[in-house]
């Protein structure tokens, strides 16, 4: 079988400044295969040779660059690597070799409510989450009021944050997210959040800002990708295997599971 290549296509993005530039980026996860009992044990495994785990190589050699206001879909089977490229992109995780260069604020919403004290109020939550994101507090004074409405939260921001029901601390969450004022926004897989009218209005937003924002979506999606995204990357096994059109990577992706 013919080995993939990765194919890159101009777009009307190329000549825009580069504001995320990923080069040879390797990420591994250490995976415990027996378990040691007792030091006594530990010493024989070490003796012996046995590490007691194995190496999985989740990102094996990602390279590429985001210039800015692309919308990029990164795409892939469950296990390829995409999150784990998010959360590395994100500063979560911290690759074994290669390198990330950003070039503006960065704003994750990778994993709900990451920040989140239940004991504090929702208006305290919204400047925690902002001082998180590196924001000060008169930043988040000026972010403040478009949260709030985003969310359509505010007769609710002086409650704890502990008598939310899960679906407003979605929308909180995903509104800190996507009002604040960060240049470049990474998404895993969070397009279809709260309820019906509440994601209308998320749809509406995204459609508003592609080819305005620098974002990065993780998605299965592939109707989130021809709709919204500007360009799209094909992962499987850590590397990249296309990077193309939003319509040329969906239709790859699809054919994978035909």
């Amino acid at each position: 079988m013919a080995k993939k290549s990765t194919t890159i296509q101009a777009n009307t993005y190329s000549n825009n400044p580069v504001v995320i530039s990923v080069k040879n980026l390797h990420k591994n996860f250490k995976l415990p295969t027996e378990r040691a009992w007792g030091l006594k044990q530990a010493i024989f495994n070490r003796l012996k040779g046995v590490k007691g785990y194995k190496e999985l190589k989740v990102l094996n050699g990602i390279s590429f660059d985001v210039h800015q206001n692309e919308f990029i879909g990164i795409v892939g089977r469950n296990g390829s690597g995409k999150s784990t490229l998010l959360k590395t992109l994100a500063k979560i995780y911290f690759p074994e070799s290669g390198s990330v260069e950003i070039s503006g604020t960065l704003v994750p919403f990778i994993e709900l409510g990451v920040g989140f004290n239940p004991d504090l109020t929702a208006r305290e939550n919204v400047y925690l989450n902002g001082a998180l994101l590196g924001f000060s507090n008169k930043e988040m004074d000026a972010m403040y009021d478009e949260i709030v409405d985003f969310a359509e939260l505010r007769e609710f921001m002086d409650q704890k944050l502990k008598n939310f029901s899960s679906g407003m601390n979605v929308r909180l969450a995903f509104s800190i997210a996507i009002r604040a004022k960060g240049d470049i926004l990474l998404l895993d897989e969070v397009l279809a959040v709260g309820d019906a009218a509440f994601q209308q209005k998320c749809a509406d937003y995204f459609a508003s800002i592609k080819g305005h924002q620098t974002v990065i979506l993780v998605t299965h999606s592939m109707d989130s990708v021809r709709k919204y995204c500007t360009r799209a990357i094909l992962i499987e096994k850590g590397k990249i295997t296309l990077d193309s059109d939003p319509e040329t990577v969906a239709n790859a992706y699809q054919k994978l599971w035909s």
